[in-house]
Formats: structure tokens, sequence, C-alpha cells
């Protein structure tokens, strides 16, 4: 077809004169724009139904397919975003570095995602393999290599949905430095996420001028700030910010549901009750959710963009199948959904079985060998000190960096025989995945915890296993001649203990201490830390393991 040239020079004018409006994803002025954006974290492999038939990747893209199907009938826009953590937690993921986790999450539809500590507990190079499995962007702002003073990944994301601008950046918390191996991370540094954050928005907001400002972090979510020994969070960061640098936090780390409290607005409900409404939190003008842990929930948040103005309309947390457990009239118990069952999507099946068999055959593995018995019979560790208490404990105690351990004897599961160890062992001792954590006592508080301890009765789960502790349990309940790590106990000195997270938060009628302000969860899972340890120090000696009489008991 040929133009003259004065047709010519209209036909590039108009086009010159439409250019700069498409540039601008300009929204209409006086429209209503649905936008949703939903949100999980802390997914920690587990891209596979429980045997309850509880969370998994293929329940969750049931539920995200339905939403995106409703939200586009609807004529919105829908974000799909993470807080991080992908990594570390269920053995099958482990075993193949979550490819299927990823590959899952391709095909679920993910967005972008926060890096999350956990991220970096492989060396650097599975973690670049893992960014070229995933399909959306891994972000944090905050991460640079020491050498060059740049950044190591994408700061954010811009996201174009029906002319509004949406920006997404990512923050990892800089706590990752000491909760992971240094070894992985060479000549990387995790500077402080709200200093990155003020100086990302300020850029973002000379350059790339986004009409809504969304951080997906891996920080924590804090009561009313106090963040005690853990780096600051999300709470922390929006306080400190401008009003109207975020305007939505969707977070990860804590591994907690922000649903606030209706009595106290800065504190969140104890016990949330899955299928219950809601309130996320909401600080100095941003909205912050986080969805609890391993994909037990999607967080669903839809807002409405007017004139500029971003409004929160609704938010909830979807539960994946979770089930509660009631006793019926003729005494018997069952597994009842919270909500309503929801179907296992048939193409992610056909994805994922394949990586589950395969984890399930990796399993069989050899990961060490032990000369003699460990003994983890409960007709053991529920009454008396055993060696395999202790080798659990000693591994604990060696990855959190600790001066002493305590764990209930009814966390032991099994024994294993003199010779070979598989990880298949490793899980029939323990098969909780309850997850590593510690506290820094002061002197007072050490006593306190161990007499608590010490207290828990014999012939139950709760019977306590010591490591590096020697005590005497007097007949009136008190304790005497404490040791930590052999040496006499000193009330002016601060004790590291590790523990599990399960008698952290008060379980066996442990005292509870995961409020405590020098409490940190290392999401290192108690498995996980028993392999590595067998790993490390194989072959082991069962005699190396066994009491010495430390723990008496004249009560």
């Amino acid at each position: 077809m040929n133009l003259t040239f004065k047709a010519s020079v209209c036909a590039l004018t108009v086009s010159l004169a439409l250019l700069p409006i498409a540039q601008a994803n300009a929204w209409e002025k006086d429209k209503t724009y649905n936008i949703t954006i939903l949100h999980t974290n802390d997914h920690h492999g587990h891209f596979w139904h429980n045997d309850y038939g509880e969370y998994g990747l293929a329940a969750q893209k049931t539920v995200v397919d339905e939403i995106r199907d409703e939200v586009a009938k609807q004529g919105g826009s829908l974000l799909l975003l993470s807080g991080g953590d992908i990594n570390t937690g269920v053995p099958e993921s482990d075993l193949q570095d979550a490819e299927p986790d990823f590959k899952g999450m391709n095909l679920v539809g993910y967005d972008a995602m926060a890096l999350g500590n956990h991220e970096f507990d492989n060396p650097l190079d599975v973690l670049r393999t893992q960014e070229k499995w995933a399909n959306f962007p891994f972000l944090s702002a905050n991460i640079y290599q020491t050498s060059t003073g740049e950044r190591l990944f994408k700061p954010y994301q811009i996201f174009d949905k029906q002319g509004v601008k949406i920006a997404v950046l990512g923050l990892t918390t800089d706590d990752t430095a000491k909760l992971g191996n240094p070894a992985n991370f060479p000549d990387v540094e995790f500077r402080t996420p709200a200093v990155e954050a003020k100086k990302v928005v300020e850029e973002l907001r000379a350059t790339e001028k986004p009409d809504i400002i969304i951080a997906a972090t891996h920080m924590g979510h804090y009561d009313n700030g106090q963040h005690g020994s853990n780096a600051p969070g999300d709470v922390e960061m929006a306080r400190s910010l401008p009003k109207g640098y975020l305007d939505m936090i969707v977070g990860g780390h804590s591994q907690d549901p922000v649903c606030m409290s209706s009595e106290n607005k800065n504190y969140k409900q104890v016990d949330y009750v899955p299928g219950t409404p809601c309130a996320p939190d909401n600080q100095n003008g941003t909205w912050i959710v986080q969805a609890h842990e391993w994909g037990k929930y999607v967080g669903r948040a839809d807002f409405e963009f007017k004139n500029g103005k971003f409004t929160l309309k609704h938010y909830q947390l979807i539960p994946i199948n979770l089930k509660k457990k009631i006793t019926k009239e003729d005494g018997t118990s069952e597994r009842v959904y919270y909500t309503q069952e929801i179907a296992h999507n048939e193409d992610m099946m056909k994805l994922l079985t394949p990586y589950q068999q395969k984890g399930g055959e990796q399993l069989n593995v050899k990961v060490g060998s032990v000369e003699g018995k460990l003994e983890g019979d409960r007709s053991k560790v529920r009454f008396v000190q055993t060696n395999m208490g202790h080798l659990l404990l000693a591994a604990q105690k060696e990855r959190a960096d600790a001066d002493f351990a305590v764990m209930s004897g009814g966390g032991v599961r099994d024994s294993i025989e003199s010779g070979d160890i598989t990880y298949k062992d490793v899980l029939k001792v323990q098969p909780f995945t309850n997850e590593l954590v510690y506290i820094d006592f002061k002197g007072d508080e050490v006593l306190e915890y161990l007499q608590a301890a010490a207290n828990m009765k014999p012939d139950s789960g709760a019977y306590a296993q010591f490591y590096h502790v020697s005590l005497t349990l007097n007949t009136d309940g008190s304790i005497s001649d404490v040791k930590i790590d052999g040496k006499p106990f000193d009330p002016e000195k601060t004790y590291r203990m590790a523990t599990l997270n399960f008698n952290a938060i008060g379980g066996d009628g442990y005292p509870k201490i995961d409020n405590h302000p020098n409490y940190v969860n290392t999401g290192f899972v108690d498995a996980e830390v028993l392999k590595a340890y067998i790993e490390k120090h194989s072959p082991l000696k069962a005699a190396d393991y066994e009491p010495k009489g430390e723990i008496i008991y004249k009560k």
C-alpha cells in the first residue's frame, strides 16, 4: 500500500501522539478497577499434601484457578505473590532441590516471590538453577555482592493491570546472615531492608511512577514491632517509612496467620481458627498480610483502585483442606474439614506425582552409620536419659551454636540399630517436622526453665531429655547442683538453649517461650538437622552419647 508523504506524516503524528499514552499505562479518571492480591509464604517444600490430604499445590491450584475465573468474569485483575522460603522442610523436596515446588508454582501461576532466608540453605549455584526453573522473578532489593556493591537479584518488578501500574519490590530479612550457613553465600551481604525499601520507592517514584507499591517481604510480623533479638520486621518497617510509601506488605518468615485481635489492634489473635474472619494488620497506612505456612492458606485481598486511591474492600484466609479432630458420640474420633473439601487439580497431580515417587525412593539412601544401638524406644525415652536423646540434642545444640539443649522424650519415636543409617531411619526417629529454635536466657530464666523441664513426669511424652546439663531434682521439686557444659552454673551469664518449636510453644506442657524477646526460630526441620549431623560425624559411636548420670532424680 502506497502512502503519500502527507499521509505518512499524518500517520507518524498519530502514532507518536498515541505512544506516550501507552507508555504511561494511564488509568481512566472516575473508573473503578478491581484488583485482587493472592498470597502465600513459607512453603518449605510442601508441594505434596500430607497424610490427611491437607494443603499441597494440587488443591492450591484449584482454589487459585477458581478465583482467577471469578475475578476475570468481573473484569478485575489479579496478582499472586509469595513471601518466600520455598526451600527446606520436606525430604522429598529437599532431595530434589525444590524442583517440584518451583515447577508446581509455575503451574499455579505465581507472579513474583520474595527471597527468603532458606533460599540460602543451598549454595548460590542451586539458587540460580531454581531461578531458571521458575517462570516468575525472585525479588530482593537488599541482597548485595560485597566485592562489587551490586545487587544480586532484581529489586522489583512492574506489572501493568489494565493501565494501573503496580510495583512489587522484594526484601529479605538481614537475619539471614546469622541464620544460614555462611559457606553458602560468600561475598554476600544482607543490608537493612527498611533502608533499601525507602531507596527503591524513591527511585520508583522518580522513574516508573507506579500507582501502587507492594513489598513482598520475608522479614516477619512482630506484634506492635516487638521483635526482640530478631531483625526488625514488617511492622517496624511500615512505621519507619513515610506514610504512603508502601500500600501493602505481603509477608513471611514468622509463619503466622496475621489476623489481628479485636481487643488490641496491635496484636494478632493467639489461636486463629481456620475459616473464621481475619483482619489484616494496618500500620502507618500500610496493609500487612501473612498466610501462616506450608500453603495451609491462600490469602485473598480484594482492593478497589479509583482516582489514585487503593482501598481494601475484603480480606480472608482460605483454608486449603485443613481439618480438625472431633470425637463422635460413640467415643471414636475422626478428622473433618474446617470449611469444605477442595479437589486436587489433575494437571498438578500429573506434574508432581513422579517427583513424589522419586523422592520416596531417595529416602532409602545411606546418610551415615553407627556402632552400637541408639536407644529410642518409648519405654526408655519417657523414663530415663538415653543415647538417642543425647544424639538428637547434640545435633540441635551444634546447629544452633547453643550451650545446652532440652526436648521432650515423646519427640523421639524410634531406635536406630547398629550399622548403616538411611534417611528413612532418621525420619522414623523424628517424623513430626518440628523446627529447631533457640533462645538466649539470662541466669534466673535458665534455672526456671530447667526446673520446669526436670519436673515433667516419667512415663509421659513430656519427660525431658537433657544435653550438656547436670542437675539434681530434689524431693520438693527444686533443682540443685546445676552445671552447664560441665561447668558450675553462673547466674550472671547469658546461656543459649536449643529446643524444638513444639516445646517452645508450650507443647507437652513446657513453659511457653516463643513470645520471649530473645527467641529465634531457625526454620530448620529436626530430621534435617539430625541427618546433617550424622553425615558430618559418621561413623558414630553410640557409646559416645551414653548418659553418665548427669540428671539425678531424688523426687
